[in-house]
């Protein structure tokens, strides 16, 4: 596959399991949540849809309240399979959006967001990982995540690509409001 820039129009936002009780045992979790924010806060200006999912709501909690805040719109899909392709009903609401491309960030990288991310690319979407926005306990095991996922066909990028390929020009109203973002 031919993988052309990542383009506002065409794309979801997808935050797998970034959850209160399991974000302390994250490596850089901090930066993790800032990247997740910056692109939260781009999608937001660029009316990029946003799909959270939650894995095991009762043991691992819910989103990261900063999230919930900035994303009051956001579409919550309740999981227990580690890939979210695998609840019913998660494919076709991904579906219903008419978008090919889907920006990637959660936890854990080796976990759900890489079963969720290779059951997409096998469902025909392109997938664009933003590695600052991934993590899992182990790094070694976000950097193999990565790596599997890189073979898998995904695009391993950053918040920081994806929003300047959202934004497209510099000196105009859209970018202005998205400088701050990226400062």
């Amino acid at each position: 596959m031919v993988f052309s820039n990542v383009d506002a129009k065409n794309s979801v936002l997808l935050i797998i399991d970034l959850q209160e009780l399991l974000a302390p045992a994250i490596k850089d979790f901090p930066n993790i949540l800032k990247s997740t924010l910056q692109l939260a806060q781009a999608g937001i200006i660029h009316s990029v849809p946003v799909l959270i999912t939650e894995q095991y709501v009762k043991g691992l909690g819910k989103t990261n309240q900063q999230i919930k805040s900035m994303l009051p719109n956001a579409v919550y899909f309740h999981k227990t399979y580690f890939s979210a392709c695998a609840e019913p009903g998660f494919i076709d609401k991904l579906k219903s959006y008419g978008k090919q491309q889907v920006v990637v960030v959660g936890t854990e990288a080796h976990v759900c967001v890489l079963q969720t991310c290779l059951d997409l690319i096998k469902n025909g979407f392109e997938i664009i990982v933003a590695h600052d926005g991934i993590g899992s306990r182990n790094p070694e095991h976000k950097n193999l995540a990565v790596e599997q996922l890189r073979q898998a066909g995904a695009v391993i990028s950053c918040a920081e690509i994806v929003i300047f390929q959202w934004t497209k020009k510099a000196a105009t109203p859209t970018f202005k409001k998205i400088l701050p973002i990226i400062k």
